[in-house]
């Protein structure tokens, strides 16, 4: 009786064997390489795995490497996470499942579900649609001069910037020939659902989740920076871009005697009211805090920008209902929706995902009343348009860790719409990494994924592309949900265990596309 010692591999054998098979190197140099790595994780080199099959010498190189292989479920229980997992990997191109690991269990997807959310804006909106935010007036431009109001109108663009407002407002006086308004200066975000945040369990000032309206600026983000000055601080708040800082009045920070909280916020009706507790600022620094009045916001803005080219405008007030016989002046136009789709994918903005999302509600159904209610629609629409059975999706952006979703729902929707929306080349690639989390060069497995991750809640969805061509879809879900629960609102900006948690999932993750790179190529 021959025995074998049981070997892991992890993404760097498996480049390791790539690179040897593409160089014809024999099979005795193959297994003579195996049996000399010491590349096995931590937790592998303490446990070695039973081999599932026969260990006698097979007739392809790459048999032997998938026969080293250890089980899914051992790699997930190597991996020490507490709490629940659900894995699935499927076949492009037949559909079939060839791997999965709890696939039923719903679990929250975090920021996974931005890739579901992309599906639908590229469905129902097309790659080629333009948000618009518009200048409009009650009364004509003569002479340059507007004897009515005007009208700064949303259109529900999550990138409008300061820059961009500084290009409108320098169009206002140099296109529409504007140097004088004699009526009010009046914003209207009514075409999306005014929103205080995303998610009501966030801390107060993580930037993440702003308020959301139809008339957004800067991500619905206030550049707070402090500077000590003898035994005060000198503190500003602005709309900062990368050329201008507007100081802005619609957040106002007051600095306080005090070591904890760290943060303070109170709706001050016109205004975002914050407070800082003075021990926790040093010498100096700056961070961005959450917009709760993204409207007024972007209004003031605006303001201050038209007041530069030379056109004074009264202090903004905000509407409901645009007045009777408003005609445009002028309008902006974002960049178009795949673009603004693949920057939501790489960088993950939640506000992106939200404004996106009910903007295509408002397209399918005619309206929209809330953010809830919106998700719902996607989900109604996932089931009918990509074949999920149970998704239950609460946002559009992943941020609320009561929506959920099977990795078996995940992969199915990631087939779907890798046919008929062209989700892939939007996907972020995702590097292989060796067990100290560098990237692997030249890494013959290619991944397009989108990453997820709340505190205890990590999630991986997207596309594998192996050397023989084979492609690939998959999705990954964990969570310790008790864990997250247990959490106040003030630890969920940093809470102690978060980081390790994370770090562990994602080593898990880079272990299973290792694996099934090694599997399921050729």
């Amino acid at each position: 009786m021959q025995h074998h010692q049981s070997v892991s591999l992890s993404a760097v054998d498996l480049w390791g064997y790539i690179r040897a098979m593409t160089r014809n190197v024999s099979r005795r140099a193959v297994l003579g390489g195996l049996a000399s790595a010491t590349v096995a994780p931590a937790a592998f080199a303490q446990s070695a795995f039973a081999p599932t099959t026969s260990l006698r010498p097979a007739a392809r190189a790459d048999d032997i490497l998938k026969t080293y292989q250890p089980p899914l479920s051992a790699l997930i229980d190597q991996a020490g996470l507490a709490g629940k997992i659900s894995v699935q990997v499927a076949d492009v191109k037949t559909g079939l499942v060839l791997e999965s690991h709890n696939p039923l269990r719903a679990l929250p997807p975090a920021s996974v579900a931005k890739a579901l959310t992309a599906c639908y804006a590229l469905d129902v909106l097309g790659p080629g649609y333009h948000f618009e935010t518009r200048v409009m007036a009650t009364a004509p431009v003569i002479n340059g001069r507007v004897d009515g109001d005007l009208v700064l109108v949303g259109g529900g663009d999550p990138t409008l910037d300061t820059d961009a407002v500084a290009e409108i407002a320098k169009r206002l006086r140099e296109e529409a020939g504007v140097i004088e308004v004699t009526g009010r200066f009046l914003a209207w975000g009514g075409a999306l659902p005014a929103l205080n945040g995303i998610d009501s369990e966030q801390p107060y000032q993580v930037g993440y989740n702003p308020g959301i309206s139809g008339l957004n600026l800067n991500f619905n983000r206030v550049h707070f920076e402090w500077q000590r000055a003898g035994d005060r601080y000198n503190v500003t708040m602005d709309a900062r871009s990368g050329t201008l800082r507007p100081e802005v009045r619609a957040a106002r920070m007051r600095v306080e005697a005090r070591n904890h909280p760290i943060y303070t916020y109170k709706d001050g009706d016109a205004f975002d009211d914050w407070t800082v507790a003075r021990g926790a600022l040093g010498r100096s620094g700056a961070r961005w805090l959450p917009v709760r009045k993204p409207a007024r916001y972007a209004a003031e803005v605006f303001q201050i920008l038209a007041r530069s080219n030379g056109i004074v405008l009264k202090t903004p007030e905000l509407i409901d209902i645009l007045p009777a016989g408003t005609a445009p002046i002028l309008t902006h136009q974002s960049a178009p929706l795949r673009v603004i789709l693949r920057d939501m994918l790489k960088y993950s903005t939640n506000i992106t995902a939200e404004c996106v999302g009910m903007t295509a509600t408002v397209a399918r159904n005619g309206s929209v009343t809330s953010l809830p209610a919106s998700a719902e629609a996607m989900n109604t629409w996932a089931k009918e348009t990509l074949g999920m059975k149970s998704v239950a999706l609460e946002d559009h952006s992943g941020l609320g860790d009561d929506s959920r979703l099977s990795s078996r729902d995940m992969v199915l929707a990631l087939i779907a719409a890798r046919k008929s929306m062209g989700i892939k080349p939007l996907l972020k690639q995702h590097p292989l990494r060796d067990e100290d989390r560098k990237v692997i060069e030249d890494h013959p497995v290619g991944v397009h994924a989108k990453t997820g991750t709340l505190n205890f809640v990590n999630g991986l969805g997207g596309f594998i592309d192996l050397p023989d061509g084979t492609e690939l879809a998959f999705a990954y879900f964990s969570a310790d949900l008790p864990r997250r629960d247990s959490l106040t609102r003030d630890e969920r900006e940093n809470p102690p265990g978060g980081k390790a948690y994370a770090v562990a999932s994602r080593k898990l993750q880079q272990r299973l596309l290792a694996r099934w790179g090694i599997l399921y190529n050729g």
